[in-house]
């Protein structure tokens, strides 16, 4: 296994962090205010059940990515904002949102997490059975939102990302606690589970602006790119982080069995006295006292976090160079700020 060399950066690129968030928020605050109006209205229920679980793991914070990538997406192709009447682009937004967030609650029960965003996750609070099943009231939310829509091109989209997450989960079932896995496995994993819905939530910008195919293809390929970014700076971070800046317990992918990039890396680069180490860690579930610290100090010791944050630098390249298919404007300097946001958590 190889780690792709890092693609030369494009010029100009930006190196802002949290800035970046700040400033494409406030270039789309009336849209994302439109947005957050929209997800708490389509959250309500007659059921009292189903707004209270909806409402935690709202209300748990997050940033609003994927949605924000849609609203920026559409008025980068020239969509009119919500000031100019614009609406299918928030509605597609809040559509995305309720994608994400009906994934996390089935994540968190498959995962058995007790923590989500640093606060207790939704089934901890109320349950596995009502946080699946108020997952799936989510879903069929944004599926509704998809339909009133009225673009069978949106639809395609949006259920066909869909379908691929709920692939790449199950992919990562599969594949969790085995060593062998290999990068390419790992790879469709996180494309399935992460990138899919990025890429789905930039390309039908292109889509609602009536834009021309390439533009939608340069759209979907910046998406698919930094949801691998993202997910790469992830799974570094869950080694190296502190649990404030995470939102989650240090080590969870490692305590649940996850094949990482951290992980195959490292456990390709070790010894055979190591590989056991992973091997009983990871396989056989036989964690002690000191096992993560010692993890941390295998991939520490073989530049394994380093050389994920690397891959991550790569395709957060390659989603720059996609969107050099548009002239440049305030708002792609914006989607460009996003990538080295995504990228600077991992410092």
């Amino acid at each position: 296994m190889s780690v792709t060399a890092p693609a030369p950066r494009v010029a100009g690129a930006p190196s802002g962090g949290e800035d970046a968030l700040a400033a494409l928020t406030a270039l789309l605050r009336p849209d994302l205010e439109a947005c957050n109006r929209l997800i708490v209205e389509r959250m309500q229920s007659p059921v009292a059940l189903i707004p209270q679980v909806a409402a935690h793991i709202v209300a748990a914070g997050g940033k609003r990515l994927r949605p924000l990538l849609t609203l920026a997406a559409s008025r980068l192709c020239g969509y009119p904002g919500t000031e100019a009447g614009g609406t299918r682009h928030v509605a597609l937004a809040a559509c995305v949102e309720f994608i994400h967030t009906a994934t996390l609650l089935h994540d968190d029960v498959v995962d058995e997490s007790a923590l989500r965003r640093g606060r207790a996750s939704a089934n901890a609070l109320f349950g596995n059975k009502p946080s699946v099943l108020v997952g799936d009231f989510l879903f069929a939310r944004a599926f509704q939102l998809m339909t009133d829509d009225g673009s069978l091109e949106v639809l395609s989209i949006l259920a066909r990302a869909s379908a691929t997450i709920a692939e790449g989960e199950v992919l990562q079932l599969v594949t969790a606690n085995d060593t062998a896995t290999t990068e390419a496995q790992y790879l469709e994993v996180i494309d399935g589970k992460t990138a899919a819905l990025f890429a789905a939530a930039t390309r039908v910008g292109a889509v609602l602006a009536e834009r021309p195919a390439a533009e939608a293809e340069a759209l979907d390929r910046y998406g698919r790119s930094l949801g691998v970014a993202f997910q790469l700076v992830d799974d570094a971070l869950d080694y190296s982080a502190v649990e404030a800046e995470l939102g989650k317990t240090v080590g969870d992918d490692f305590r649940e069995g996850k094949i990482t990039l951290p992980v195959l890396l490292a456990f390709e680069r070790g010894d055979e006295s190591e590989r056991g180490f992973w091997r009983r860690t990871l396989e056989a579930q036989e964690q002690r006292e000191g096992d993560l610290g010692q993890a941390i100090a295998l991939m520490q010791r073989h530049g394994a976090l380093a050389d994920t944050v690397r891959r991550a630098r790569h395709y957060g390249d390659e989603a720059l160079e996609a969107l050099r298919a548009f002239p440049d404007a305030p708002m792609r300097r914006a989607m460009a700020d996003i990538v080295e946001f995504c990228i600077a958590r991992a410092r």
